[in-house]
């Protein structure tokens, strides 16, 4: 391994990190559960964490409020004890979708995602009369995939159409099958040379909401050197707490456990190193499962 690569320290568990740390950022799916079942000794990590040191603020970039992903998380099995606090890219993205009262949006995504528009006073039209597109992800993200939408696109762009993304995840685990999310029409719409406006993982809003609910939990202002983010994604989590320059632990089997497990199912620290490194990111721990 080079010596100028940076290698993540490899803790046994998040217990070993607890007494750095005052308040924890959490990744949802792919850490906590998989879209079909929850993980229960990462629900207890988070459990332990909130129990015995402080906040576990859950950091999704669902693109529902947190209010509407609790049900969810009951139906997957993951404990309400395991968090204290919930920020969602649909929280930050209502504040977007707000600005946009007066205009008329053509909403790209599944019907379960209709809480996102609730109470905000926005219109929604056909694709060739709207001012803009409100996307969370594709209509039917079992079968659906980017190209599909390639035509719809090239009318919108026809007509000076941007894009808010709710949720700029590019692919999730759903069981054993990645699906593709929000994210990835956005980097569609953007290498078509259209305009794309996302207020989740990486970018700054989600964190000064997940930030504030951390305070209001604490009673007192955080000291960043003191929050430790959790995540399965490089270019969302990692990237994300890289951008907020705060702390990052790696869980290397989300969605990049084809490049970071070897065949035995250990965490490849050379190839978790060489995977941050070549997206131009860092972490400061990384392990294969959230465990205590």
């Amino acid at each position: 391994m080079s010596a100028n690569l940076p290698v993540p320290e490899l803790p046994a568990g998040l217990g070993q990190l607890a007494d750095r740390y005052d308040v924890v950022l959490s990744d949802v799916w792919g850490v906590i559960h998989n879209g079909r079942e929850s993980f229960p000794l990462a629900c207890e990590a988070l459990r332990r964490f909130g129990a015995e040191v402080g906040p576990v603020v859950l950091i999704s970039n669902s693109p529902r409020p947190s209010k509407d992903v609790v049900s969810q998380l009951r139906e997957l099995g993951v404990p309400d004890a395991s968090w204290t606090g919930f920020v969602t890219s649909g929280d930050a993205t209502r504040h977007l979708l707000g600005a946009r009262a007066s205009q008329t949006a053509w909403r790209l995504g599944p019907e379960r995602d209709a809480t996102l528009y609730e109470g905000l006073g926005l219109g929604f039209s056909a694709l060739d009369a709207a001012d803009f597109i409100a996307c969370t992800g594709p209509f039917d993200d079992e079968i659906e995939t980017p190209a599909d939408y390639g035509a719809r696109f090239e009318l919108a762009l026809s007509r000076g159409m941007d894009m808010i993304c709710a949720n700029p995840d590019k692919v999730v685990q759903r069981g054993g099958k990645l699906i593709y999310c929000g994210g990835a029409l956005a980097d569609l719409y953007t290498q078509m040379g259209g305009t794309v406006l996302m207020a989740g993982k990486p970018y700054g809003p989600i964190y000064d909401l997940s930030l504030a609910e951390a305070e209001r939990l604490l009673g007192r202002r955080v000291d960043p050197s003191r929050v430790l983010c959790i995540g399965d994604g490089v270019p969302t989590d990692v990237m994300g707490a890289n951008a907020q320059g705060l702390d990052c632990l790696f869980v290397a089997t989300g969605i990049h456990g084809a490049e970071t497990m070897n065949s035995a199912g250990q965490l490849d620290a050379k190839a978790t190193a060489s995977l941050l490194a070549g997206a131009g990111a860092k972490a400061a721990y990384a392990m294969s499962d959230l465990v205590w």
